[in-house]
């Protein structure tokens, strides 16, 4: 029976991790379902997708990672963002040079061979075409070196005269700073599509334990690794030459291609180091990339059975190979396993300090066994019905999980909170090309839904923002009138119901009041559905009502948000006030209620729809 009971309460506490949403309806969840977690995952992976294009076009790609993109929403989760300048092409060897454009791309050296384990130089062959990396070139051994600690500087010093953080300081390597109460790592790095020789015994270790699978690996290779601007760290010193190989990519991968189980575990381990062991610490020892690692191990090379009647179990695992991690003072990189992640900390009297502090804190945890997972007030507020109520029941929670209102809400939020629309309008003509290119390809249905919000928002906005600047021949007008009312039909019908408004404000800017009128009155008639999900929704009856309906439809007709306008262009004369009052507050976009939008252009058409007609009397 005892063994029995053990099982049933690691079953409730998965399930509780998965829904903790539902029990702290005025917090945000922390860890959820598997389907949560596959929706936001697969939205930044086809927003990230999208604006490749752009990206190249502009010089610079960009790729977000840490616990936000692997799929956490944690309340003070940070934003880590890499950023990588596409005309330097980082080398493995000599031989590659010739495969690259030289009249195109400047030529960097991955130097491995003589640097710590886990750390490279970088020697610039050629010309630098970027004036950060041409301040960051040092002569070293009758070369040209690029200096980690110069290009933190200079990284720094670009961030914060363009004011893009705010509070901006160094991180490590990055920059980090807030933006609102948002705070942001920004890392500046080089990307090279080759990994360096520092990794052949994690290529075969792979192999061998077989994880990741075959297709996982090959993604992961195929995408290539980072360089971040931070040397290796002896005492207070830094050597400037070095630079530390990243990962990101690739971790995100693995943490892609983890069970629900194991991801639970690691969403466990997260929580718990930050509300228990790194607690009221100023500087804690102890990381989260620290949890991350001690995944990939144990995953790889650990006997654990990773099943939710396992969860205990799983995490106590965890815990116990950290113990033993600092009790040693050894922390292996998963990927470069000779790089001892603790040597810097370590290697200062304060670092040491803290690791025996740290020490004496795990082994007290350890002799109070797993319910020292009871000191998470997070956890705790999870397993306190399990403990206190016998008669708990699992059952309710279960079918909550499958709400279509609850994963719906978590689908459309996940897509509004996108930034599709690019100020320069030929960034979202690239962005438009590709969709043409990426509509005839299979996606799963959460990114076929994200694919359909970015054409209706660019699609509008190109429309809007270029219709009024055609040649004024009558064939003209009305090849370019024809094009942008096809083109807003087309938005309304891929996109949320608030896209129908963009159409009626054309309408209206055009005098076809009538039709504005026509448009308005439908936007109304789905407004005032019992089933509409704007800022809250009636779960019940959007339950009931949308049952049997498809992903897209339910966006079509059941869904809406705020109409977005940029302040710089012009849509109705009855907006520009409100526009150039939004500007000088420092906004970039009007937001205005569908509801309150809807009832504007309806009064405004119905006013000069009748002082027309009168007129024409």
């Amino acid at each position: 029976m005892k063994h029995e009971k053990i099982d049933w309460t690691n079953l409730i506490i998965t399930e509780c991790l998965t829904i903790a949403v539902c029990l702290r309806p005025c917090t945000c969840g922390y860890i959820e379902t598997p389907t949560k977690v596959t929706v936001r995952r697969e939205v930044m992976d086809m927003t990230e997708m999208i604006k490749i294009p752009e990206q190249i076009d502009g010089g610079m790609r960009k790729m977000d990672s840490g616990s936000y993109r692997e799929g956490f929403r944690f309340k003070s989760s940070d934003r880590d963002m890499m950023f990588w300048n596409t005309n330097h092409k980082v080398i493995t060897d000599l031989s590659q040079s010739s495969v690259n454009d030289l009249s195109k791309h400047s030529i960097i050296l991955m130097e491995d061979t003589e640097t710590p384990p886990g750390f490279v130089r970088l020697q610039l062959l050629t010309s630098p075409r970027d004036r950060i990396i041409e301040s960051s070139v040092v002569p070293y051994n009758d070369g040209m070196y690029i200096s980690c600690v110069r290009w933190r500087q200079i990284m720094l010093t670009m961030i914060n005269a363009k004011k893009i953080l705010n509070y901006a300081k160094t991180h490590g390597p990055c920059a980090n700073g807030f933006v609102d109460d948002v705070e942001n790592d920004i890392a500046l790095c080089f990307h090279c599509s080759n990994w360096s020789r520092l990794t052949c015994y994690w290529k075969k270790r792979c192999t061998l334990h077989n994880w990741p699978l075959n297709h996982v690996f090959g993604d992961i290779l195929r995408n290539g690794c980072h360089f971040v601007p931070v040397g290796n760290k002896k005492a207070a010193d830094e050597n400037e030459l070095d630079w530390r190989l990243s990962f990101s990519q690739a971790e995100q991968k693995l943490v892609y291609s983890m069970n629900h189980t194991q991801f639970l575990c690691y969403g466990l381990l997260k929580i718990f180091l930050k509300e228990v062991i790194n607690l009221n610490i100023e500087e804690p020892f102890l990381c989260s990339y620290f949890v991350k690692t001690t995944m990939f191990w144990l995953i790889q090379v650990g006997h654990i059975t990773w099943c939710p009647n396992n969860l205990f179990d799983c995490f106590w695992k965890c815990f116990k190979y950290l113990l033993q991690c600092v009790h040693r003072g050894v922390f292996p990189n998963f990927f470069v396993p000779q790089t001892n992640m603790f040597a810097s900390k370590l290697s200062t009297v304060k670092g040491a300090r803290a690791s025996r502090c740290l020490l004496e804190q795990l082994n007290m945890y350890c002799e109070m066994g797993v319910t020292c997972l009871l000191k998470s007030p997070t956890v705790k507020t999870m397993i306190e019905p399990v403990i206190c109520n016998s008669f708990f029941r699992i059952g309710p929670l279960l079918s909550h999980i499958e709400s279509a209102a609850d994963t719906d809400y978590c689908i459309r939020r996940e897509i509004f909170v996108k930034r599709f629309l690019q100020q320069n309008i030929w960034n979202n003509y690239l962005i438009l090309r590709l969709i043409t290119v990426l509509i005839n390809q299979s996606f799963t249905e959460y990114e076929t839904l994200t694919l359909q919000q970015c054409t209706a928002e660019v699609t509008t906005f190109i429309n809007l923002t270029t219709s009024s600047s055609s040649n004024n021949t009558n064939k003209n007008v009305y090849r370019s009138d024809r094009l942008t009312c096809n083109l807003l039909k087309l938005a309304g019908r891929v996109g949320d119901v608030s896209c129908l408004l963009y159409l009626a404000m054309y309408y209206y800017r055009t005098c076809r009041y009538s039709e504005a009128l026509h448009v308005t009155a439908l936007v109304k008639s789905r407004l005032t559905q019992p089933y509409i999900m704007y800022n809250t929704v009636d779960r019940e009856r959007y339950n009931e009502c949308v049952a049997g309906w498809s992903l897209s439809k339910r966006m079509k007709k059941a869904w809406v948000c705020d109409v977005r306008l940029q302040n710089e262009v012009y849509y109705i004369q009855e907006l520009v006030l409100e526009q150039r009052a939004g500007q000088d507050n420092g906004g970039n976009t009007l937001h205005i209620s569908p509801y309150v939008m809807t009832d504007m252009l309806s009064l405004l058409s119905k006013y000069r729809d009748s002082f027309w007609k009168v007129s024409r009397m």
